[in-house]
């Protein structure tokens, strides 16, 4: 295979730097729903400046640039040791060039590795077979002030009369909100995934931020919960990093992975507003990012 690291290189500093369209268009349609002179509209005012800047400058769009999660899908025979090797060399440079802040911090010692570097999850990589003979690959940074708010829940939950089906999914979820209120850096949007195990369930939730925020799920009675959950979340008045207002989520995704018996969980994966989430596409001769 040919070497990728500069590719790579260019699908970081896009991510890092350059916010999507169809998440800048939610920002800006939430600004025009707030009050005219309200700290709600300020707020979004000063995220949508940021955002014009930092595309602009080529400069982070927010200080803290995340935990790198790359989704690839790569076609059979494909060297993936040497492709991860790429993506790490690609990782560092891309710290070197300050797309990235020196993220990766060693618990035990409390050390930084200075590179975002950090054995075997950091950065986090994930590997699936292309039975089509795609080579694509998703990168994700999601922040800490976002990660920090997620919840899961395992139903039935008493404390909140929930039970186990989609009413109780959505007291749940309406709840995470609610515990987050300012946190996480609102407005955000959410991830939810209905099943699994305690693993495979926040796995699940995060990876609905690799869809467009504009895609909804195939059975309407989900998509019906998805607009609802939106739409209650925004009731709750929390708005703009919490300075109230009508616009605390921006968009809600929901999937579903078989369970036990046993178990229902319900995990909710928060993404603040700076949804950072970019593409790039391998073909034989050139590389499309999107």
């Amino acid at each position: 295979m040919r070497d990728l690291t500069q590719d790579l290189v260019e699908l970081i500093r896009l991510t890092a730097c350059d916010l999507p369209l169809p998440v800048e268009a939610r920002l800006r349609a939430a600004l025009q729903n707030e009050e005219p002179g309200s700290a709600a509209q300020t707020a979004l005012a000063a995220i949508l400046k940021n955002i014009k800047i930092s595309r602009q400058n080529s400069t982070p769009i927010c200080q803290d640039t995340g935990t790198p999660a790359f989704y690839i899908k790569y076609p059979a025979g494909l060297d993936i040791q040497e492709l991860k090797k790429q993506i790490l060399s690609a990782v560092e440079n891309a710290t070197q060039c300050a797309y990235l802040r020196p993220n990766a911090v060693d618990p035990l010692s409390g050390i930084n590795s200075g590179n975002n570097l950090g054995g075997d999850f950091f950065p986090d990589l994930h590997f699936q077979i292309s039975e089509q003979g795609d080579f694509s690959i998703d990168l994700l940074l999601k922040g800490g002030g976002c990660e920090n708010v997620g919840r899961q829940y395992s139903l039935p939950d008493e404390t909140l009369s929930a039970n186990r089906d989609l009413e109780g999914v959505r007291q749940c979820v309406l709840d995470a909100v609610y515990q987050a209120q300012g946190f996480g850096c609102a407005p955000g949007f959410l991830g939810i995934a209905i099943g699994g195990d305690r693993g495979t369930s926040y796995l699940a939730a995060k990876e609905t931020f690799l869809q467009d925020p504009n895609i909804h799920h195939s059975d309407q009675k989900i998509a019906a919960l998805e607009e609802r959950i939106t739409s209650e979340a925004n009731e709750l008045g929390i708005g703009p990093m919490g300075f109230g207002g009508r616009s605390t989520v921006l968009g809600t995704q929901i999937t579903s992975a078989y369970r036990l018996p046993a178990s229902y969980f319900v995990s909710i994966s928060y993404m603040c507003w700076a949804y950072r989430h970019r593409k790039m596409t391998v073909l034989e001769d050139h590389v499309i990012y999107e």
